[in-house]
């Protein structure tokens, strides 16, 4: 996966929903809901808010790691597992759409699959 895959839905018809709301599903459980969603080209990314899951944290997702959405479910499943989103670097709300802090992202993110 390059670094401009992972940031990018891999379906077209994604980046043209509004995912905002939306639950999301990581491959053994519920993470929580999307906060916010972007849909730049080569640059698109959720914000999930965890709510207790992870003491009400947020955490970035880069578009490459949604799986598939199932729009009648409102719900977006990603190919990550909990831990490994928990484990993710720190949610920075100052630095998010900063390219250094998605170089860190992309970096953890960029390998593909862990599981």
């Amino acid at each position: 996966m390059t670094t401009t895959d992972l940031w990018t839905y891999s379906e077209s018809t994604i980046a043209n929903t509004d995912l905002t709301g939306f639950k999301v599903e990581a491959i053994d459980g519920s993470i929580g809901k999307i906060d916010e969603a972007s849909n730049e080209v080569g640059a698109s990314y959720l914000v999930v808010d965890t709510g207790p899951w992870i003491f009400g944290k947020k955490v970035m997702l880069p578009a490459g790691v949604v799986d598939r959405v199932d729009l009648d479910e409102e719900t977006v499943y990603v190919n990550r597992t909990k831990d490994e989103i928990k484990d993710a670097p720190e949610f920075d709300e100052s630095r998010y759409r900063d390219e250094p802090y998605r170089n860190e992202l992309g970096g953890y993110y960029g390998a593909g699959p862990r599981s």
